[in-house]
C-alpha cells in the first residue's frame, strides 16, 4: 500500500497537541495590533483548539501528525 501523503497546507496552519486534538492559530494576529489591548495581544499568541466537527476531516489531512 503506498505511503499518505500529507497536506502541506495544513501542517503549516495546523498542529496536534499532545493529547491528539488539532490546534489551530488564532484569527485577529495580522491586522489593527496597535489598538489591541496588552491582554487581548498576549490571548492570540495562544493556540486553539479546532472544533470537533472539522478535526476528523484535518487529521485525515495529517496522516502522520505535525512536528
Amino acid at each position: 500500500m503506498p505511503k499518505q501523503k500529507t497536506h502541506k497546507g495544513a501542517k503549516a496552519r495546523l498542529g496536534i497537541s499532545g493529547t491528539g486534538k488539532v490546534m489551530r492559530r488564532k484569527v485577529g494576529v495580522n491586522n489593527f495590533r496597535r489598538k489591541k489591548s496588552r491582554a487581548a495581544k498576549g490571548q492570540i499568541d495562544e493556540m486553539m483548539v479546532v472544533h470537533k466537527s472539522v478535526s476528523k476531516r484535518l487529521k485525515k489531512l495529517l496522516p502522520y501528525g505535525v512536528k
